[in-house]
């Protein structure tokens, strides 16, 4: 099992991957206005990656259907 394995049946409903993809990304420029760019560039790359994630390579299939 990898420790960043986001391939997780909870987030199979689209809404999930929305807001959770949002989140990261807003927080990110909340970053940015306080001058956090330690931070923001922590979360705007997470938020990236599981743009990556959800939306590229994401199987929106349950894992116990097959």
């Amino acid at each position: 099992m990898k420790f960043f394995d986001v391939q997780l049946p909870f987030f199979i409903p689209l809404w999930r991957r929305v807001v959770t993809v949002a989140v990261c990304l807003l927080w990110a420029l909340v970053e940015v206005s306080q001058g956090a760019w330690l931070w923001a560039a922590l979360f705007g790359g997470t938020g990236l990656w599981l743009v990556h994630q959800f939306f590229v390579v994401f199987d929106p299939k349950d894992p116990d259907e097959t």
